[in-house]
This record gives C-alpha cells, structure tokens and sequence, in this order.
C-alpha cells in the first residue's frame, strides 16, 4: 500500500467489428478515429474523489499497453452488449498484470452473471452507490458488488464529465447527456428497465457548464445528445432549447446538435422551431416497420395512427435530416414484409436506415415473454468471440413464429435494395428537395472538423473507394450543389457513411446467404452466443 491517491486506469472496450455502427472508414475521410467518444467513463471519473488520478485509453482508437497497466492501480471498464467480447478480454488481460477490475455500465446491468470474472461488479447507474465503492475500496476490500436501486438517481447532481480526458481530435463528434428514461413502453427495448420510464433530466445550468467546457477546451464541431428519447420529458426540454440556442448565438454556434427522438417529434412546431435555432442537424427515430399492427403488437403505439413518412418529411422541414431504426421478424409478421419495407423506406426519403433483424435483449419484456413461452435460445445473452456481431449479424436469437427462411429472405432483399449504390442515391436527391438548411449558420470555425466535408476533394476520395458508387453520388453531389447547396455539406457526409454501408451490407449479404444455405442443407443455425471463445490478448 501507498500513501499517494490511487491511479485509475479507465479502459472502454472494443466494439465488435461486424457492427452496424462501426463505421471507421467513414471516419477516416474527415481524419477521425472513431465515431463517437466515450461518454459513461469520463462521468465515472467525475464521480470518484478528484484527488485519485486518471487515465483514458480507448481500445477502439488505441492500444492498451503495458506500461498503461503498470501505471495503474485500479482499472474500470465496461459497455454495451456489442462491446462483450472485449470487455472480457481487458478483465482477463488486467489478471494477467494482477491489475484489480471494477466493470460497469448497461451490459453488466442487464447480464451481471457474464462478468463474474470481475473483482467488482456496479449494477445499474453508478452516481447511487460510487461512494459505497471508494469506501470499500479505501478500507482495503478488493472484491464487491454494488447494485443501485432501479431510477432513484437524481440527475441534477450529477457532475460534469472529464472532458479533458478525451482526446479529442480522436472522434468524429462528442456526446453530452440532457436525460435519462423514456415514457414509451416498447416490448423489445432495454431502455425503460435500464433507465425507467419517467424521464429525468439535468438542469438547463448543468448542459451550459458541459458545453462551455468542451468550448474552452478547443472543441469545436458535432455535439451528440445521447438520450434515447430527448423528447421524453417535452416540458423540460422547451426551457432548456431557448438557453442553448442563446448560448449557441452567444458563442458564434461552435456546435450543431444530433440526437435520438419518438416520432411524436412531429406533432409538436414549437419544439422542432426550437431545435432548429438550437442548430440540431439530424435525429434517430426508431420507426421499426411500417405495419400498423406490428407496432401495436410490440408496445410501439406511438407510431401508430400517423402518417410517418409525412412526419418525416416535416423534420426535414426544419433542417434536420433523419436516420431511423427497422426491425425485420417480428411474431406479427405473417407473410413477407420486405416490398412494404423497401418502398417505405424510399418514400420517406431516409438514406441510413438501420435494418436490422429481430434481437431479444437482455432483460427485457420480449426477453421475458419469449422465455415464458419456451422460444429463447440458449446462450441469448452471451456475445463470443467467434460469434460477434450486432442485431444485423446475430439477430432472430430465438425460435420466430414465420419460418426463419422466409424472415432471412426478406432481410436479404431488403439490404440488397436500400444499399444498392442507386437506391442509395436517389433517397439523397429526395432528401436534397426537403431538407431546409436556411436560416443556420453557414461559417465554420477555424479548426472545426466538419469544414473537411462537403468538398470536392472528400468526395473524390469517396468515389475512389466505392468505385460501383462513383456516378450516382457525382450526379447527387451535383444536384444538391445546384438545388440545395446549405445541405451540401449533409449529403456528402451521408455519402461518406456509405463507405462503410456500401461494403458492411455485402459482408450482412454473404452472412445471411450462408445462414439460407445451411437451413437448406438441414444443419442447424446456432444461436446469437455459443458460449465463449478463448480470449486471446492483444
């Protein structure tokens, strides 16, 4: 032991390769690492005693080292179910260097069994038992497990994030935190039974103080607003908008905002006024399919008696551009949906959608159900090394009700319209006729990353990787020069995604050709997690 404060080494794991959202080549083109940078780490920093010392390393931007674990004292780690694998192999790793491990974060909340290899467990959010856990940890105990009572956390307590621990011209954009919770009640979500269903929301003092740090400490550019639903809690988010867009004016608008949003976004003209001089720029909605009964059969009423492709159209309206969510394999599906799915999505006029197959999460109400029912494959919640992926790669991870083959014929078809490089393209040029990028501001601060988009140059570099893309995006990036050149900039980075959409749905392609061919031979098709792999060390 030591007299000197603890050095806490804070390691975010790798997300699985075969990820939907991993879109590093993306990234690449405007000279960023990854996506998007850790948010739940640099808060736990935040919440332990500021005398400890701190250190960041981001496996998916850099290597662990070990030198880094020799430095340290404690190691925390822990993420997302995409992020397993990983996570499993830094616990093992920081053994192997008799480092100790405290994990946490939403995977260990939902699945704690899978991470008994820990020498200490934090099960649900951490700002309610930190302080039990410096205790312990000051009393000499060197295992434990603290769970948090469920949706107690008072959020306007909790502290600014160490931003500063980031290294910030790593990541394609920054995340904030409005909110937690969402009022909805959908049957395949874990968010309500990991954040409750009464949203809780910091103080309109508490987002400023975040923001005017990340602006002092140089940052400049996209800021994402990683609630699940922003819009949950409608009432305090209007006194919030004005004093950020205030605040945006006041600092000549360093950042533009994205965030995810319920569709009932669009009922409300004062909100998506107020998101627009805010400088929102794009939302993700989960539309999940355009069948009426389906969505009212999952929880998913919200997006019931509503012309959703007009609600769509309306966000556009105000200058944002939307990504959305589609689910395919649904019990309610009683014959093929992939025709209605194809030409929804071309009406809506929605270049990313994320398709992607029907995955029974952890610890949740369709979790519950399916296992009530003797349908929930063995291992559902376990992500190995040789089976990892995403709900796109390992989803139906439980017997559906419509033959598998038929659900994986309509995926395929799905994917094989929506990323053909045309298809792609037209919903570009339909979103250049909509999308209303007037009255934002045009100048981009010196140093700002997005001034990398939107070029001649980054579009050369597009093309040249995506060969089979090069006339159709020219002629899109033609037309919204001519036509919309305030969304130029929008559809160029939308075609800079397809860089990794263009090649990542080949690979989903090949995945679910192989899966057809193996029902078709009469081998079985084994479950999303055949239990784990051996870890090798990196």
């Amino acid at each position: 032991m030591t007299d000197r404060p603890p050095r806490v080494l804070l390691v975010y794991p790798r997300f699985v390769q075969n990820s939907f959202w991993n879109y590093t080549d993306s990234c690449r083109v405007v000279g960023a690492r990854y996506p998007a940078a850790p948010l739940g780490l640099i808060t736990v920093a935040a919440l332990l005693p500021q005398s400890w010392q701190f250190k960041l390393v981001n496996r998916n931007t850099e290597e662990l080292t070990g030198d880094d674990l020799a430095w340290a004292d404690l190691v925390m780690t822990g993420g997302m179910l995409n992020q397993q694998p990983d996570c499993l192999r830094v616990i093992e790793l920081c053994h192997r260097h008799g480092r100790p491990v405290v994990v946490g974060g939403p995977d260990v909340t939902s699945s704690p069994h899978i991470y008994e290899a820990a020498d200490f467990r934090v099960v649900g959010e951490a700002e309610d038992v930190i302080n039990d856990f410096v205790a312990a940890w000051e009393r000499g105990e060197r295992t434990g497990i603290f769970s948090a009572e469920r949706f107690t956390i008072d959020v306007t307590k909790s502290p600014l994030p160490r931003f500063d621990l980031l290294k910030l011209d790593h990541y394609l954009y920054v995340c904030v935190q409005y909110s937690r919770g969402c009022p909805f009640t959908c049957e395949f979500c874990d968010i309500i039974e990991l954040y409750g269903r009464k949203p809780r929301t910091k103080t309109t003092e508490q987002m400023l103080a975040e923001l005017e740090r990340l602006y002092w400490l140089g940052f400049r550019g996209h800021v994402d607003f990683v609630d699940d639903n922003l819009i949950g809690n409608k009432k305090a988010l209007k006194q919030f908008l004005p004093a950020l867009a205030k605040w945006q004016e006041t600092h000549g608008y360093p950042f533009e905002f994205s965030t995810e949003a319920s569709i009932n976004l669009a009922d409300d003209d004062e909100l998506l006024e107020m998101m627009r001089e805010a400088n929102f720029f794009a939302v993700f909605i989960g539309i999940e399919s355009p069948d009426p009964e389906t969505l009212t059969q999952t929880r998913k009423k919200q997006n019931t008696r509503r012309d959703i492709a007009e609600c769509v159209h309306k966000i556009y309206g105000y200058g944002m551009f939307v990504t959305a969510g589609f689910i395919v394999g649904f019990d309610s599906e009683a014959a093929s949906i992939a025709e209605a799915m194809i030409a929804f999505i071309d009406e809506c006029a929605i270049p990313v959608a994320m398709v992607g197959l029907l995955y029974a999460l952890p610890n949740t109400q369709l979790t519950r159900r399916l296992a009530d029912e003797g349908r929930l494959h063995d291992g559902h919640d376990v992500m190995s090394d040789d089976r990892a992926g995403d709900q796109c790669w390992l989803g139906i991870n439980f017997e559906p009700k419509r033959p598998l083959r038929d659900i994986l014929d309509d995926y395929r078809r799905i994917l094989a319209h929506i990323y053909d490089p045309a298809a792609y393209a037209r919903r570009l040029d339909r979103l250049t006729e909509r999308l209303d990028r007037n009255r934002r501001p045009r100048t981009l601060h010196a140093g700002d990353a997005r001034g990398r988009v939107g070029s001649l140059d980054t579009l050369r570099r597009i093309v040249d990787a995506v060969p089979e893309a090069r006339d159709v995006f020219w002629r899109a990036f033609m037309n919204c020069a001519r036509n919309n050149p305030a969304a130029l900039r929008y559809i160029v980075l939308l075609m800079a995604i397809y860089l990794h959409l263009g090649p990542f749905s080949r690979r989903l392609i090949a995945r679910i050709d192989a899966r057809i061919a193996g029902l078709e031979a009469g081998k079985p098709v084994p479950p999303a997690g055949a239990g784990h792999a051996t870890l090798a060390v990196n």
